[in-house]
């Protein structure tokens, strides 16, 4: 991991009068372990409602490779993405570049060609090194950090901090979503002169009814709308958007806010579909942090019948912490495979027994999220709940599967 490689690139790809590392007037970066995806959808609603052109680049996508590159709402297209590969290819001569590297470039370049009012970038993977951090932004944001990913970032949250908060720039500022931000996280920000921006000690939020919820700081107070993103979380990630515009150089008209939070929508956060009364949902989550606000959320609002768990997962992931995070919540489970996603996928067979000793090791096994699914469904009866996660492939499988039916 370095950027030097895709710093090179990026130097070679400048369009006249334009460099990527300014792909627009405003640049916003976010960084964390848990939240990026959601925070960036609110960001971005926030700022269309406001008639700014806004572009988001997001990662993993879950259908289709578009998803991951958005401008003035809509998805890039193939063509504009065939001629941003393309330019790539041509300006990188011998540099190696991986998958991600190539997609950050291509993204930027189709930025920097769209006259954007805004730019959000979603960090891929810790920050320091990742390729999205030779843009410097005006604002960045670090939602969470827990643990995920310990064998690239390292194995305690200090590790883990020092490495989102290599997004910070000096005497810029640095919105931080958690309550107690790793003590690196602070100590980098003090010693390069990043402005911190605390939730709980600079802005606030809190519910004021079921339809009602109120953001605050110093000389400002705004009520909104509810996101439709369900979880009592997208409230914190909602809280944090709007601390990461209110940052920028730029003034926005409170309805913005009340229409943004309003309609923000990204696939597979709790997502809910419905067939023959039984309610299922497909998320994302796939560490024991994320697990932690899915049973938060199970407990807030309890189906009328049963919980079912269709769960598959790759194999870097401590599945051991998400199973005890949800075991309480559910009362059966269904272990799938993820045997056809490369070499950190895993079998029903294998991933079940990592999973020795606790609830879901008992559960059904099957070789394909698609067919513990349908497997889950045949059981289930109206008022009983599915819910579907694990993984961006466990969402993306359970999203094909209900395309198709």
């Amino acid at each position: 991991m370095g950027l030097e490689r895709v710093r090179a690139v990026a130097d070679a790809m400048a369009l006249p009068g334009r460099v990527l590392s300014r792909p627009a007037r405003q640049v916003t970066i976010v960084g964390g372990t848990n939240g990026k995806g959601s925070t960036v959808a609110f960001i971005e609603a926030i700022a269309r409602a406001a008639g700014l052109r806004v572009g988001a680049y997001t990662s993993p996508h879950l259908l289709r490779y578009n998803e991951r590159v958005r401008v003035d709402g809509a998805d890039a297209d193939d063509a504009a993405l065939v001629a941003a590969f393309e330019a790539v290819e041509d300006a990188r001569a011998d540099v190696p570049l991986t998958y991600f590297e190539y997609g950050t470039l291509a993204a930027l370049w189709l930025f920097a060609r769209s006259d954007l009012d805004l730019a959000v970038l979603e960090v891929g993977l810790g920050g320091r090194l990742d390729a999205v951090n030779i843009v410097d932004p005006d604002v960045a944001v670090i939602t969470t950090v827990d643990l995920d990913h310990q064998d690239w970032l390292g194995g305690d949250i200090d590790t883990i901090g020092a490495e989102k908060v290599g997004i910070a720039r000096a005497w810029k500022p640095l919105v931080l979503g958690d309550d107690d931000p790793p003590s690196t996280v602070l100590g980098h920000a003090y010693a390069i002169g990043a402005s911190a921006v605390r939730i709980g000690c600079d802005f606030f939020f809190e519910p004021i009814d079921a339809e009602r919820w109120r953001w605050r700081e110093i000389g400002c107070e705004l009520e909104l709308p509810m996101p439709r993103l369900a979880a009592p979380v997208q409230l914190r990630n909602a809280a944090v958007a709007i601390a990461a515009l209110r940052a920028l150089p730029i003034d926005l008209p409170d309805a913005a806010y009340a229409a943004g939070v309003r309609e923000a929508q990204v696939a597979a956060r709790l997502q809910r579909f419905e067939r023959e009364g039984v309610e299922i949902l497909v998320d994302v989550g796939h560490n024991p942090q994320a697990a932690r606000a899915l049973a938060a959320w199970l407990a807030a609002a309890p189906a009328q019948g049963r919980t079912f768990a269709v769960f598959a997962a790759l194999t870097d992931k401590d599945v051991v912490g998400v199973v005890e995070a949800l075991a309480g919540q559910v009362d059966r489970w269904w272990l799938a495979g993820l045997a056809d996603t490369g070499p950190r996928g895993l079998d029903a067979e294998a991933f079940a027994e990592r999973l020795a000793g606790t609830a879901a090791a008992a559960g059904d096994r099957c070789a394909t999220v698609a067919g513990a699914l349908a497997a889950a469904r045949s059981e289930a009866a109206a008022g009983d709940r599915v819910l579907v996660f694990g993984s961006f492939h466990t969402a993306a499988a359970a999203l094909a599967a209900f395309a198709s039916d």
